[in-house]
């Protein structure tokens, strides 16, 4: 995700674009630096295409991002994001968000009670 482009959005659509897709907790979390933003947009992105729906049906504000007290970034889902997951049987989610000056990537997996339990052994 090109970080000009949330830059851009901001410019162009102020309040209405911040709101739409991402929650206040994201907006407090990030302090809305853009590098943030993209790359939290950037996951929100990833998940939704791991979930098979793209943004439409599952709206940007129904995947959250925020970070715990050490910074790990956290994966939550809310609504029709929620019930797709479960749908699917992914139970649990990682997130690795990145950012250079000018690009912000992010890296999502969701696992299966399935593939989890495989994984660990159990």
């Amino acid at each position: 995700m090109e970080i000009a482009r949330i830059i851009a959005a901001r410019a162009r659509y102020g309040e209405r674009f911040l709101g739409r897709v991402f929650t206040p907790e994201e907006r407090v979390s990030t302090g809305e630096r853009p590098a943030s933003l993209a790359a939290r947009f950037a996951a929100k992105e990833a998940t939704a295409k791991a979930l098979g729906t793209g943004i439409g049906v599952i709206s940007w504000q129904m995947i959250e991002v925020y970070s715990l007290p050490g910074g790990q970034p956290v994966l939550r889902l809310h609504a029709a994001a929620a019930a797709r997951a479960t749908v699917l049987g992914i139970s649990e989610w990682h997130v690795s968000l990145s950012h250079s000056r000018t690009l912000a990537v992010a890296f999502v997996v969701g696992y299966r009670n399935a593939d989890r339990q495989l994984e660990t052994g159990t």
